[in-house]
């Protein structure tokens, strides 16, 4: 068998029904569309979520909440994660990014306190936690917000 012999299998390819080319065709006349009523018109038809005038769905569920458009969302790296950096490395955006630590940088990083560490390390962060920068202390280190 050559590649110029090879032909879908049998019922694999169907055609397009063509409607509106005349009466021969078994698809003239309306179209397909039927006799009147509104999805027989040019343009008709309803929008979507239209539900035949009941109120709709989306309008009938309570609204909840609000969103805060100033809300800021930060990447989370916590001490253990800074476990495998070798002692007195300074840590800043560049270097976590390149470790692996998070992938996207949204609108900052917040250390968090989360696992222990032995050795000190010169941390650059947008935010710290309490207990995260009172561990990275004890161990000689030094947190600098940026």
């Amino acid at each position: 068998m050559k590649i110029h012999e090879l032909s879908p299998a049998r019922g694999a390819r169907k055609k397009r029904k063509r409607v509106g080319r005349g009466q021969g065709s078994g698809h003239g006349g309306t179209a397909c569309r039927g006799h009147k009523g509104q999805r027989s018109r040019s343009g008709g038809g309803t929008r979507v979520g239209f539900e035949g005038g009941q109120m709709p769905l989306h309008r009938r569920l309570p609204k909840r909440g609000f969103t805060n458009i100033f809300k800021k969302e930060y990447n989370a790296v916590n001490i253990s994660d800074l476990a495998g950096f070798e002692a007195n490395a300074i840590l800043d955006i560049e270097a976590m990014k390149n470790a692996g630590l998070f992938s996207k940088l949204k609108d900052g990083i917040k250390l968090l306190g989360d696992g222990d560490i032995s050795h000190p390390l010169f941390i650059k962060v947008h935010k710290v936690s309490r207990a995260a920068k009172e561990k990275i202390e004890s161990a000689g280190g030094k947190v600098e917000i940026i």
